[in-house]
């Protein structure tokens, strides 16, 4: 099963999870550090809206081991931070695979410190999925964007490449294959046509490419964006090609989200705390999954009506 067919069993929202206090999620990921080197204007994680730092790697172990007891089959090693920050990621990736059996473990990065050595490592652990985040289309871009020097944009380019190299060398000594992806946000005018050129440049290099739709991040890099002439979407609907309604949010139902500190989220975009669930290092994971207030705002989104609730921004922005 490739990356986008996983992407859209979890965005689907089956019929037995769309009830208020559903099954655990097929799909958690796991915030091992809050922490990028990248200040990027879509993403509100720059605006420093809650504290940034690692997960305690005990605190990472334990509920790894709860998570996959509770039915967990696939764990993200990401949430909002760049995990190759982590001295500790390939041991974290060992430990989902082997230790807690995770059947399905991956990865997002926005590539600028996925070096050979750290890839390498990670695929060896048994990382099933590594997905490069290529969201500009040259090194003027990046720098504007990402708000960080021009001269990294090639880093990423190169440690894609040397990615592939590493993921068909460790294919060949052991057996297990890693898929190598890349995403990319599906921007207007110009800026679409820009980065087609870009895209059809990586594409030999990764098993699939897709794009994604600008978000709001919950409304709160919305201002920015339209400044720059970007429309951010409502909600979050999933790929770009295979877009869901905003309500119910699939988010809500299908996929657990852990930040560093603890706390279960109910959103994929949770930079200031207000989706908070339940607190992971008091209760267990289901109960935090089926708390009462995690069940109360599915009930909203059953409804299609989040007035009054966390999610209200997001749905209603555009």
């Amino acid at each position: 099963m490739g990356i986008t067919d996983r992407i859209d069993a979890v965005t689907a929202i089956p019929p037995s999870c769309r009830v208020a206090a559903p099954p655990a999620p097929r799909s958690v990921k796991i915030e091992l550090t809050a922490r990028c080197n990248l200040a990027c204007s879509f993403c509100a994680r720059s605006m420093m809206l809650r504290r940034q730092t690692d997960m305690d790697r005990g605190l990472y172990e334990r509920l790894a081991l709860e998570m996959r007891q509770a039915g967990v089959e696939e764990l993200g090693l990401f949430y909002l931070g760049e995990s190759f920050l982590l001295p500790w990621l390939a041991e974290a990736v060992a430990f989902a695979k082997t230790t807690a059996g995770y059947p399905y473990v991956f990865l997002t990065t926005n590539g600028t410190l996925a070096t050979a050595m750290k890839v390498d490592a990670c695929m060896r652990a048994g990382l099933d999925s590594l997905k490069f985040s290529f969201n500009y289309a040259d090194a003027g871009q990046f720098e504007e964007i990402a708000r960080v020097k021009g001269k990294l944009y090639g880093t990423i380019e190169a440690n894609l490449e040397a990615a592939r190299a590493i993921r068909d060398r460790v294919h060949a000594d052991t057996g297990h294959r890693c898929g190598l992806y890349a995403s990319y946000i599906e921007y207007d005018g110009e800026q679409g046509r820009r980065m087609a050129e870009t895209i059809e440049r990586i594409a030999p290099l990764v098993d699939e490419v897709y794009a994604l739709p600008l978000y709001s991040q919950a409304a709160l890099v919305s201002d920015d964006e339209v400044e720059r002439g970007w429309r951010p979407t409502a909600g979050n609907r999933g790929r770009a090609a295979a877009l869901r309604e905003p309500l119910p949010c699939w988010s809500v139902f299908t996929e657990g989200h852990v930040t560093w500190d603890g706390r279960l989220s109910a959103c994929c975009f949770d930079h200031d705390g207000r989706f908070h669930m339940g607190d992971l290092t008091r209760d267990s994971f289901l109960d935090c999954w089926q708390s009462p207030a995690f069940t109360a705002l599915r009930e909203a989104h059953l409804r299609r009506d989040v007035r009054g609730t966390a999610c209200e921004s997001c749905v209603a922005f555009g």
